[in-house]
């Protein structure tokens, strides 16, 4: 058995129920229109939410089949830094407690991601 099993299917249900509900709630519109739009990235914010929200179901299966593992995290933390940059940092550390919708959750994503990504650190020849 792998190593990152465990890990690669936790990543993977946060990544769908993360991507899916809002699929069904019109939640990525709405991200995509009340604030993606409104920061700047008008007319192209619901595609780019969509895009985002594509992005982490496509990553959550090629976990669970571990394959393109790299590529897969890659994109993912690139979107988690981003979230941070745009939403989270403002909010501070804490997701819950200390503060509300901190950086602190995704924070531990990425961290997770690199460790699916390295299981060995990061060796020459891993990079």
């Amino acid at each position: 058995m792998n190593g990152t099993l465990l890990l690669r299917i936790s990543v993977a249900i946060i990544l769908l129920t993360h991507s899916v509900f809002g699929m069904f709630n019109n939640g990525i519109n709405n991200f995509g229109n009340l604030y993606l739009n409104q920061i700047g990235f008008a007319p192209f914010g619901v595609a780019l939410a969509w895009s985002i929200k594509l992005s982490h179901v496509v990553a959550a299966v090629l976990l669970l089949l571990n394959k393109y593992i790299k590529l897969a995290g890659f994109v993912t933390i690139l979107v988690l830094i981003m979230g941070i940059i745009l939403v989270h940092s403002q909010e501070g550390w804490f997701v819950v407690g200390g503060g509300r919708n901190g950086m602190e959750y995704n924070f531990l994503l990425i961290v997770v991601l690199l460790a699916i990504m390295y299981p060995n650190g990061f060796k020459k020849n891993n990079v």
